[in-house]
C-alpha cells in the first residue's frame, strides 16, 4: 500500500489535543514517536493512528487535569472544604437570652433583663425547638471564647476552628469560669444558672469574651450539633462592681447608679445633702417640683 507524501490535514479533534501540550515539547515528543513508529515500516496508516493513540490521549489527561486545577482559587477549595466540614450541621445550640455587655469576675453570670441564661436545641431547617428523642436530653459544657470568633457573623465554622477559639485560664490562674458548666438539657432547654468568671477579659487583643456551648458526648449515627456563641462582653474586676450603673436603675439604688452622676462626685453631694439618696427620691423630686431639682444640679 502506497502512503500519500503529505500527512493528512488533522481534524478538530486533532487541532484541539495537539494545543494541550507545550508546542516545542510536542513536537520534538511526536516526531520522535512518529519515527520510532515508521522505523517498522509496512505499517498502515491506520495502524499508526492506533500506536500514537495512548500517546495523545496521556497528553489530553493531563492538560485537562491541570486546567481544573488551576481553575480553582486556594480560597476556593478552602471554601469546598468549610461546606464538607459543615454538612449534616443542621441541628444547633442557641442562646436564648442576651447577655449584658459588662460581666463582674465573682457573679454569677445573668442575662441582660436579669433571668437565667437559657440554651436550646433547634433544627435549623424548620427553626423548631428539639423538645423530644435522645438529642433532647443531650450533656453540653459552657466554655468560654475569644470575641474575635464570630465577629464576622459568619454561621459555618467548623468544630475544629470552635475548639482552637477556646480560651484558658492564665498561667498561675485559676479556671477562667467555674460552677456548672457542664449542663444536661431537658426536653431540649439548658439552663445556665451557675457560671462564675474568675479573671477579667483585659489581658486577650479584644478584651472581650464570648460564652460558647458545645456538646460533650459522641452522637452515634450521623448527626452533628453546631455549637452556640453568645454575645461579645466585657469582663471586669469585681471591684469595678462597686461603681457599676444599673441598667434600669431600681428605685432603691442609690442615686449615683443614674448616668452622669458620679460617686462621691459634686452632683452626687448636692444631691444628698437636700435629703435626695436614692433614685426614688429623685424621681419624688423631680414631679413635685422639677425647678427644685434643676436649682439643684446647678
Amino acid at each position: 500500500m502506497m502512503f500519500p507524501s503529505k500527512r493528512p490535514a488533522p481534524d478538530e479533534a486533532d487541532k484541539r489535543c495537539e494545543s494541550m501540550v507545550p508546542e516545542p515539547k510536542r513536537r520534538a515528543t511526536l516526531e520522535n514517536a512518529v519515527r520510532s513508529i515508521m522505523g517498522f515500516g509496512g505499517l498502515s496508516l491506520n495502524r499508526i493512528v492506533l500506536n500514537l493513540e495512548p500517546m495523545l490521549r496521556s497528553w489530553v489527561r493531563e492538560e485537562v487535569e491541570k486546567a481544573i486545577l488551576s481553575s480553582f482559587h486556594p480560597s476556593s477549595r478552602s471554601s469546598l472544604n468549610q461546606i464538607e466540614a459543615s454538612r449534616g450541621r443542621s441541628l444547633q445550640l442557641r442562646f436564648v437570652n442576651k447577655l449584658p455587655s459588662t460581666i463582674f469576675t465573682g457573679s454569677k453570670v445573668e442575662a441582660e433583663d436579669g433571668n437565667t441564661i437559657k440554651i436550646i436545641l433547634v433544627d435549623a431547617m424548620t427553626e423548631t425547638m428539639v423538645s423530644s428523642g435522645s438529642l433532647s436530653s443531650i450533656k453540653i459544657e459552657i466554655v468560654v471564647l475569644n470575641s474575635e470568633f464570630g465577629a464576622d457573623e459568619r454561621q459555618d465554622w467548623t468544630e475544629n476552628e470552635f475548639n482552637a477559639s477556646v480560651l484558658r485560664e492564665r498561667q498561675g490562674k485559676r479556671p477562667l469560669v467555674t460552677g456548672d458548666v457542664s449542663i444536661t438539657l431537658v426536653d431540649g432547654v439548658g439552663n445556665v444558672d451557675n457560671v462564675i468568671f474568675t479573671d477579667n477579659s483585659s489581658w486577650i487583643r479584644s478584651r472581650k469574651f464570648r460564652l460558647g456551648a458545645r456538646i460533650v458526648q459522641r452522637i452515634s449515627g450521623e448527626s452533628k450539633i453546631r455549637e452556640a456563641t453568645s454575645e461579645a462582653f466585657i469582663v471586669k474586676d469585681h471591684r469595678g462592681e462597686l461603681y457599676k450603673k444599673h441598667y434600669p436603675p431600681f428605685l432603691h439604688d442609690e442615686v449615683w447608679r443614674l448616668e452622669r452622676i458620679a460617686k462621691d462626685g459634686t452632683f452626687n453631694k448636692r444631691l444628698t445633702s437636700n435629703n435626695i439618696f436614692t433614685v426614688k427620691d429623685f424621681l419624688r423630686l423631680h414631679v413635685i417640683d422639677s425647678s427644685a431639682l434643676r436649682h439643684v444640679s446647678e
